[in-house]
């Protein structure tokens, strides 16, 4: 057997499955065995392998992932890790995988927020549903942001996010203070941000039984579900970030595909300006941002 006729293999078994991708994955789940670059991989696929020691060994354990990826585990689940803006996240069973939807959110902020930290004061960020941390460790580690909080409900979401700011920071790391509160609940009433982020539970309460068994049997349900109507969290996010934000302040959210008009509203009601709609790459709504006034802008709202 060479390991071009396993890779083959595991393709076939994830077919009958009806994994999507399943030559990519079969392969990833290789070079993640193998522990070897696709270069690597390229040069050697059609050499013999041996089916006893190590080597047997990993034919063993490749034939085990593959069964997990067969039964719709998401690939992630079993690599333990995402790229996401071009940094290789940890990932555990409490989190939501990084997407690269989320990406537009990100570069969105980097974008916009380009002048942050040339103003004479140092730039602040808070990232509200942190998870695994890619949006709040991404932004401490390409933007201008010298101060960032990231917070989640979930204490095993966060240690996920704690391993990658140990990871992707390193002497940088204190840069981002990771914290467990339930949405605002347990940020300081006196502290303000120049920005503040989320991607929040999102999908409406009755369709999440209708999507993949990789989203519904594996991600958790905490970080997907924005109860009956999908918008529970933007209400949440409107009255806190009221409270959260320095005059001219922003805040960026990433959206349901067909939620742009009813999260604007919600903002809109509660004194927001500016709010704008960016689409991600496949041409679906993707991202509100929203400013709240500066000083002397403010207007009352209940």
């Amino acid at each position: 057997m060479t390991l071009g006729m396993l890779e083959k293999e595991g393709e076939e078994h994830l077919k009958e499955a009806g994994v999507p991708d399943a030559a990519l994955d079969a392969r990833y789940l290789l070079l993640d065995v193998w522990n070897m670059s696709l270069a690597s991989y390229l040069t050697c696929r059609e050499k013999k392998i041996a089916l006893d020691g190590e080597s047997g060994g990993h034919v063993c354990r490749y034939r085990e992932l593959i069964a997990q990826r067969a039964g719709r585990v998401p690939l992630q689940r079993i690599t333990g890790c995402q790229e996401f803006m071009g940094f290789s996240f940890r990932v555990n069973a409490h989190v939501l995988i990084p997407r690269q939807d989320t990406e537009t959110l990100v570069e969105l902020v980097l974008r916009e927020q380009a002048k942050l930290g040339r103003t004479g004061r140092p730039a602040s960020l808070l990232d509200m549903c942190t998870g695994s941390g890619c949006i709040a460790v991404s932004l401490v580690k390409l933007g201008n942001f010298c101060r960032a909080v990231g917070a989640d409900i979930s204490p095993e979401a966060l240690q996920a996010a704690e391993e990658n700011k140990r990871i992707l920071l390193g002497s940088e790391a204190g840069r981002l203070q990771l914290i467990e509160s339930d949405m605002f609940d347990r940020i300081s009433p006196q502290e303000r941000f120049d920005v503040i982020t989320s991607n929040p539970p999102y999908i409406p309460s009755r369709v999440i039984e209708g999507l993949e068994p990789e989203v519904k049997d594996h991600e958790p349900r905490i970080a997907l579900d924005g109860a009956e109507d999908g918008l529970k969290f933007y209400r949440i996010l409107a009255e806190g970030c009221r409270e959260h934000l320095v005059p001219g302040g922003y805040v960026y959210m990433e959206i349901g595909w067909d939620q742009a008009g009813d999260v604007k509203e919600i903002f809109a009601s509660r004194g927001y300006k500016e709010l704008t709609v960016t689409k991600d790459l496949a041409g679906l709504d993707r991202v509100i941002r929203a400013v709240w006034p500066g000083k002397g802008e403010e207007e009352n709202h209940v």
